[in-house]
């Protein structure tokens, strides 16, 4: 989950934001130091404290802060949702063993990513939204989407995961530039963004170990490894051009187009990431 994002959309509201909790460069370096010591599933519970002491009893400037923070609930309630639901097949569809160990690791974190929202949420002063009803065929309530067997069938999990934990990566770097003189918050947000690309890489070692997909830890061109369905979450992946410079055979080296495509991951817009969740949330 993006939480440094969030921290930086309500700044964007909220000037503010960090005096609240102490100072920016206080309170941010004991986030980044926290974020590098306790466990990710963690984090969120501490965060969530500085939000409830912050915008406890604050009504006027909430109503934008919760849109935020009600914005990331939502997408977390259905990677949270996705994974209780694969985990709830049991071995009937996840191996037991170290499979297993991995998608509840994971299903935990998105669990704990929600319980954080909910609980920054109503420190601001505001409601949770509803968990929405989701459709993980991907037809939008109808059930008969491109991915109705995703609960029977282990590869078209996996497969439908890794697009999840793929997009979660793009969406994030959307908006990291924004924080580059963000300091404490860019190494903070450097800090959870390396775990959330460790997710991706380990669903895709998952599929690759199991012949789902001659697929690499990493984004190779704008393939997927799975095939047309999802391919809307790695348009632009191709991309060799970095800041205006060409990476291929950059200083006479013999850098190939894959290479460079490979060595950077392409950010989403907020319009294309609702895009592509949209189909998954059921009217």
């Amino acid at each position: 989950m993006n939480i440094p994002n969030i921290l930086h959309e309500i700044e964007k509201v909220d000037p503010e934001v960090y005096d609240r909790m102490d100072t920016r460069r206080s309170a941010l370096r004991n986030f980044g130091n926290l974020a590098g010591k306790i466990s990710l599933a963690a984090i969120p519970v501490a965060l969530g404290g500085l939000f409830k002491k912050s915008y406890a009893g604050e009504k006027g400037l909430n109503d934008t802060v919760v849109e935020i923070l009600n914005y990331a609930l939502t997408l977390e309630y259905l990677e949270a949702e996705f994974y209780a639901m694969g985990i709830a097949k049991g071995t009937a569809l996840i191996p037991a063993g170290a499979p297993a160990a991995a998608i509840q690791t994971i299903g935990g974190h998105e669990t704990a990513h929600v319980n954080f929202l909910r609980t920054a949420i109503t420190g601001a002063g505001g409601a949770p939204v509803a968990k929405p009803k989701f459709d993980f065929s991907g037809a939008k309530g109808a059930g008969n989407g491109p991915f109705k067997d995703v609960f029977t069938s282990y590869a078209l999990f996996l497969a439908v995961a890794q697009t999840f934990e793929d997009t979660g990566v793009r969406a994030y770097k959307g908006r990291a530039a924004e924080i580059v003189k963000g300091g404490d918050v860019l190494t903070a947000a450097l800090n959870i963004h390396s775990v959330e690309a460790r997710h991706a890489a380990h669903i895709r070692q998952m599929r690759k170990a199991n012949a789902f997909g001659d697929v690499k830890p990493w984004i190779t061109g704008k393939d997927s490894g799975i095939g047309p369905s999802v391919q809307a979450s790695y348009n632009g992946e191709e991309l060799t051009n970095q800041a205006g410079i060409e990476i291929v055979n950059i200083n006479g080296k013999s850098i190939s187009a894959n290479a460079a495509s490979e060595a950077f991951d392409e950010p989403l817009t907020k319009a294309q990431v609702l895009a592509i969740v949209d189909p998954f949330i059921a009217p």
